[in-house]
């Protein structure tokens, strides 16, 4: 590996103009390009490709953009230690969501990013089929999701780890003046729900197969921020962890009639398995998992 070609495949890649590049580290342009062309020759791949007049990343350059971030990133903070005697103590962390992941579960889980001075992070929403191409590309460093994506997995590329476990409640837009029971308090109700494919709905499913209970659907919806509006406005009952509405009930606008029984949601943080995860990713997961553990022990108690 020649860390010149790198180094300058690294500052073409992120600022696509290689006339800016030439310009900034006082070389002419045609040794940059002459030696990036060695580059991906040496790489046996190609690494960029011309789109106008800029130089756009193919998926293979986007890999090996990923590494050189990380490389010359190190190589910035062994700079400022040199210079000023103190490492660099900020620290980033990109992280994928699922699009129909609950946004109050996600701001609980960055809360010590927001409250650390020294760390920043990125949140992109997407399928789970695109932010785990993100994770295999580097481009991302986690992922949250409410899919364990290690079942059925063949070659072991992800590693899931269960950091959150949540109650699924019944919510309602009034306040019970007696114990409920499922389902014999709900006998007129009409339902907002998650749809099928949701791991919510499947444990309601099972919760009223076993009770042979049919429920009145009014609506259902795959996005757990309309989900939560549909609970508040339409009058209906609906079944969520209650970290979804966690506003809307603390201001009396909905109310818990009672926890679905044996159901839960449950939340992963999805990390490359044969990937290293660094110690601010990691610190994060443990942070979320403790928080998890007290919450329900203090719940238990």
């Amino acid at each position: 590996m020649n860390y010149h070609h790198l180094y300058y495949f690294w500052r073409v890649a992120n600022t696509g103009n290689l006339t800016q590049v030439a310009n900034e580290i006082h070389l002419s342009q045609s040794a940059i390009s002459a030696q990036l062309k060695q580059f991906q020759e040496n790489m046996g791949v190609a690494l960029l490709t011309r789109k106008g007049r800029s130089l756009v990343l193919t998926p293979q350059g986007k890999q090996v953009l990923a590494y050189a971030d990380e490389i010359f990133s190190k190589g910035e903070e062994l700079e400022n230690l040199i210079n000023k005697g103190l490492p660099s103590q900020l620290s980033h962390i990109s992280i994928g969501v699922l699009s129909n992941l609950s946004r109050n579960f996600v701001e609980s889980f960055t809360l010590p990013l927001i409250n650390n001075k020294f760390a920043t992070f990125s949140l992109q929403t997407g399928s789970l089929e695109s932010l785990l191409e993100g994770l295999s590309s580097f481009r991302l460093d986690i992922i949250l999701t409410n899919h364990n994506v290690e079942l059925g997995q063949q070659n072991g590329i992800w590693h899931s780890e269960l950091v959150s476990r949540q109650a699924i409640e019944i919510i309602g837009p009034s306040k019970p003046q007696r114990a409920r029971k499922f389902p014999q308090s709900y006998a007129d109700a009409s339902w907002v729900l998650p749809s099928q494919n949701s791991e919510i709905r499947s444990a309601f499913s099972i919760a009223c197969a076993k009770v042979q209970y049919s429920p009145k659907i009014k609506a259902e919806t795959n996005d757990m921020a309309m989900l939560r509006l549909l609970a508040r406005d339409s009058g209906a009952f609906s079944v969520m962890p209650s970290v979804v509405v966690r506003d809307e009930v603390a201001n009396g606008l909905l109310h818990i009639q009672q926890s679905l029984p044996d159901a839960y949601e449950h939340f992963y943080a999805v990390t490359l398995a044969k990937k290293k995860v660094p110690s601010n990713v990691q610190k994060i997961i443990d942070t979320a998992k403790l928080d998890a553990n007290l919450s329900t022990k203090h719940k238990s108690d």
